[in-house]
C-alpha cells in the first residue's frame, strides 16, 4: 500500500502525529475522538477495512464434557452478550465520527466502491499469505461471517 510501518506506544501516537514522526494512523472512530487524534491527523479515510472482534476460546477437551444443554445456554449468552456490546461499539463509533466532523479539525474521506474493490484487490496476497497460516477453511468461514465478497 506504500506505508511505512512504525510501531510505537499507542500514548505516543499523539505526539508522534503532532511532530510529524508519523502522517496518519488507523484506528477506530472512537479511538480517534478519545484520544483527540483528529486534532493532529487533518485527513481521515473511512474505509471499512478493519473488524475488531474479541474471541472466547475454551479447552475443547473442557468444552466437550459440559452437558450439551450447558453448552447451548453458554453460547446462546455469549452470542446475546456479543451482540449487546457490538451494538455499543457502532454506537460509539457514529458518535465519534460526527463529534470529529462537528470539531471541522479534520476531513473525512469515504471510499467509493471502486476504491474499496481497488483496496481489496490490492490487498488479496495478504488473504493469500493468511490461507496459508490459518487454512483455507478458516478463512472461508471469517469470508462467510463478514459477508466479504472478492473483489472483481
Amino acid at each position: 500500500m506504500g506505508a511505512i510501518p512504525q510501531v510505537m506506544a499507542f500514548s505516543e501516537l499523539y505526539q508522534a502525529l503532532q511532530s510529524g514522526v508519523v502522517d496518519g494512523t488507523e484506528n477506530t472512530p472512537s479511538n480517534f475522538y478519545t484520544q483527540k487524534l483528529h486534532e493532529v491527523q487533518k485527513h481521515i479515510t473511512l474505509s471499512n477495512h478493519g473488524h475488531i472482534a474479541y474471541a472466547v476460546i475454551v479447552n475443547k477437551k473442557f468444552w466437550d464434557g459440559l452437558p450439551a444443554d450447558i453448552r447451548t445456554t453458554l453460547e446462546g449468552a455469549m452470542k446475546d452478550a456479543s451482540d449487546y456490546v457490538n451494538a455499543i461499539s457502532e454506537t460509539e463509533n457514529a458518535e465519534a465520527l460526527d463529534k470529529i466532523r462537528a470539531s471541522g479539525k479534520a476531513s473525512m474521506y469515504s471510499l467509493t466502491p471502486d476504491e474499496l474493490n481497488e483496496w481489496r484487490k490490492a490487498l488479496m496476497p495478504v488473504h493469500q499469505e493468511m490461507e496459508a497460516r490459518i487454512g483455507k477453511e478458516t478463512l472461508e468461514a471469517v469470508y462467510q461471517a463478514s459477508g466479504f465478497v472478492m473483489p472483481k
